[in-house]
């Protein structure tokens, strides 16, 4: 009888990618902005720059070097993370715009293109 552990659910087309500037909207770090490292769609979780910042006990090794404990971001539940505009100034939605075969992610209010630049 042991306790069974929900898991986080897998997101089909998640609304942000890689390099969105966006925002925490609950939990510990609500109100922080920062720049999406990377997405996992299976897993419905994405890696922000500076957020949520989690320990990792590492053994030395040539890559690591000495060791010890390291900090680094740890992943965020992707319902959690709100897309901001590309000033950085309020939240947005995601819009794609097509261009003869070309399709590119435009904000929604501003209609400037979104993500790497």
């Amino acid at each position: 009888m042991h306790k069974k552990i929900k898991a986080r659910r897998a997101v089909e087309k998640p609304h942000i990618k890689k390099d969105d500037q966006v925002v925490i909207l609950s939990g510990d770090d609500k109100g922080k902005k920062g720049r999406v490292l990377s997405v996992n769609a299976e897993k419905g979780v994405a890696i922000v720059e500076g957020i949520n910042f989690v320990k990792r006990h590492t053994r030395p090794s040539k890559n690591v070097g000495k060791g010890g404990i390291v900090e680094k971001e740890g992943p965020v539940a992707i319902g959690k993370i709100g897309l901001l505009t590309p000033d950085g100034s309020k939240l947005t939605h995601a819009k794609i715009i097509k261009q003869g075969e070309e399709k590119n992610r435009v904000c929604a209010t501003t209609n400037e293109p979104l993500g790497r630049k």
